[in-house]
Formats: structure tokens, sequence, C-alpha cells
């Protein structure tokens, strides 16, 4: 049984969007990608998305907090669009970060907006392409900043005071992009004008692969958070000072790293020291000061709490033998996102031409998960047959990411009908 796309017409909606983007902001050396927010990258970027809604005839919106909203309204609306059918992702990445993290939705929900165009389906209610900025918090260090703000999940206060590893505050940022800070905060709007938001996203981890199924729904995601650990000793010579008279905070933090795995591996769960900044950072020199960022994810809020409180511990009680000054403090802690069942199964049967479309759960945080807390979310993983992301070698094979661009026309169809 087929559905109203094939993955032919899909092709030729994808593709040529998909290779408009894919040089943007790749470094040549590794062939990771740097799109990083409010920077060169993350503007040609933006560039594109609204030359894209240009091109379709779109209205585009840049909201206050500096998200990116394509419109499709019904023949003959007025006023502020209401009940939409929502979709997409981000643009950013993380540092030398793989080419389908959030573009792979973004290239999809306008792939989707040229098929069920191109069939005569006239929307009943509007539609909307969507880019949510900083998913990734590479350069800020707090995920989804976008729609943490327009959640209200975020402070606008606390968000400007943000610094890059530059020093440059979000706020320094926003008026070189020519953007008024004073203006992030909460949307008042967004619980009206959201009907549901579908997120298609790339997989991230190894589960289709393991059952033969190049699509899936996403049932839950993970409680996740980062922490900052920071580690005070004494720089010193590293080939003059003896071993016992050294306060070394590097060897403090390697315990830490060590506890990390091991807590992880009791509780079932996942936690990761991957930035690490170290003072004076000379290869000849006993560090100072190192502040390390911890990212911990589990199944659940009390196994979380479990983990992160014994990585802590044992950090602290390792500073303490060392005579090392030792602090950890919470940066973001997001809860467990249980999606909806009711967008799920709508999603379900507007697929059903697919046959079995698995129903797994994430590790990795999403905007919708944030978005979850305000208005119906749903998400759809296409295949990642290594597993690999958040790498130069995360990957997707063409025919799945067609397959999952006519899903997504599908849903939209079904939904707009």
């Amino acid at each position: 049984m087929t559905g109203l796309f094939a993955t032919a017409d899909a092709a030729r909606a994808f593709d040529p969007l998909w290779g408009e983007i894919l040089d943007v902001g790749r470094d040549p050396g590794t062939g990771g990608y740097r799109r990083f927010a409010w920077a060169d990258a993350d503007r040609t970027l933006r560039e594109w998305f609204a030359g894209c809604a240009a091109a379709r005839g779109m209205d585009l919106e840049v909201d206050r907090n500096g998200n990116l909203w394509a419109w499709w309204l019904p023949p003959g609306w007025t006023g502020e669009p209401e009940n939409a059918f929502v979709t997409g992702s981000h643009l950013d990445s993380v540092p030398d970060g793989g080419a389908f993290d959030g573009p792979l939705g973004v290239v999809s929900a306008f792939a989707a907006v040229d098929l069920v165009r191109a069939r005569g389906i006239t929307p009943r209610v509007p539609v909307a392409v969507t880019c949510f900025v900083d998913e990734e918090g590479a350069r800020f260090g707090v995920a989804c900043i976008g729609s943490q703000l327009s959640a209200g999940a975020l402070a606008p206060e606390r968000a400007l005071r943000l610094r890059d590893g530059d020093g440059v505050t979000l706020a320094e940022a926003l008026r070189r992009a020519g953007r008024d800070p004073a203006a992030l905060g909460p949307d008042p709007l967004l619980d009206s004008r959201i009907g549901v938001f579908v997120e298609l996203h790339v997989e991230q981890g190894r589960a289709l692969d393991l059952v033969d199924r190049p699509l899936a729904l996403a049932s839950a995601i993970w409680p996740h958070g980062r922490w900052e650990f920071t580690f005070t000793g004494e720089a010193n010579h590293a080939g003059a000072t003896r071993l016992v008279d050294r306060r070394d905070p590097m060897l403090t933090f390697a315990t830490a790293v060590h506890a990390a795995r091991s807590s992880a591996e009791k509780h079932r769960a996942v936690a990761t020291f991957g930035k690490v900044l170290v003072a004076p950072n000379g290869t000849n020199a006993i560090p100072s000061a190192i502040r390390a960022w911890l990212d911990a994810r589990a199944a659940d809020e009390a196994t979380l709490t479990a983990l992160v409180t014994e990585i802590e511990t044992s950090a602290g009680k390792a500073a303490a033998g060392d005579g090392i000054g030792f602090t950890a403090e919470a940066e973001s802690r997001s809860p467990v996102v249980e999606f909806p069942p009711e967008p799920r199964a709508q999603l379900s049967a507007a697929l059903a031409h697919l046959g079995d479309v698995p129903v797994i759960p994430t590790a990795a945080g999403h905007d919708a998960g944030v978005l979850a807390e305000r208005v119906p979310t749903a998400m759809l993983f296409v295949r990642n047959p290594t597993g690999v992301s958040h790498s130069p070698h995360e990957f997707a094979e063409a025919a799945d990411c067609h397959r999952g661009a006519a899903a997504l026309a599908e849903v939209m169809a079904a939904w707009v009908r």
C-alpha cells in the first residue's frame, strides 16, 4: 500500500534544498560543521531560510527571540495564525557536528510544503515551517535558547548574560546582528498559534537499523542537564615541582571523569564530560584551575538526580583528599518529556500505509521537548544506520531522507485537509 506522496517526488523536492546548504559552515579539514548562533554561517542559513519562504510566497516572520517562521496561510485568512500545523527544527550545530542534526528537519519541512502544494491541497488551517535559534547551545552553553525563551522556560535576564568562549554576551551578539536584546521574552501567542508541532529529526543513537525500519515516532525524551564543575589548585612548574608539593586539579578532575563513567554504568544512564577549559593551559605548567561541563541523562528523574549526586560526591571527596577547591553548579536541567498520545496516534494513522512504524524514546534533547509543556508536539525520526551523531560522520541514507520528507508531507496533508 502506498501513500499520497511518492519518494521519487520527495527526492525532487528535497535534494535541491539539501544541496543549497551542504557547504555552509563546513570545515574543509574535519568535514564537520560550525554553525553557531548569530555567527557568519548562521546568518547565511537564516538568509537561505528567508529565500525559501520568499520563493514559495510564504510570509516570513522573525519573532522576538530570533526564531524564524515561514507561514502558508489558507486563502482569505486574516489576522494572527491560529491552530497551525507547524514543522521544522534548527540549523545550528555543535562544534564539528554532522550535516543532518537540525537541517534535515528544516529541509524536509519545506520539501513537504512543496509536495502538498503539488497535489493541489489547500490547507484549512495555517501551516508554518519554523527554525528555532541556538538549539544546540554550542556558543552560549545553554541548549534550546530560542524555544526556551518563547515557551517561558528561560528568563530573558539570564539569557542575555550568557557568554561565549570569547566573552561575548548574548546581548552583545544580538546587537551585532541588528536585533534588540530587550525584545527577548515569552511568546504570548504560542499556545493559540500552534495546533501541533511535528519535528522531523535524524535518529541519534542506533535503534532503527537493528529492526530494519526507516522511520519511527518518539515516545519520550529522557530527562537531562548540564552541570559546571570547577576545580581550583595551584599553578606551578611541571618539571621543577615535586609530586608531593603539587596541588594539581587535573588529577582530581580525572577522578571525576572516571566516577562519571562508573556511575553511569551503575544507573544504566549516560554521563559525559565533553567540554573542558584549563588555566593557564600550558604544556609545562601545572594547571591552576579546570572548568568542566558534565552532560548527564537518564531514563527518569530519580535516576538522573542519583547519578549527578553520586558524581558530585565522588568529585568532592577526591578534591578534599587532594587539597583542591571544588564547586558544582547546575547550568540547565530539562525534565522528562512524555509526548502526548493523541498527536502520535494521528501521525500513526497518516503513516499506516508504511506498515509498522516503531515508537521509541530518545536521550537527545529537542525543541519539540521544550514546546511540549505548552502545545501538542510529536517527533518523527529518520534512520541513522551507524548511530553516530554530533560528529562529521553522522549519516542518513538519501532514500531514508526522501521517505522522511514524504512521510512528513503525508502527516501535513492529513492534518490540514
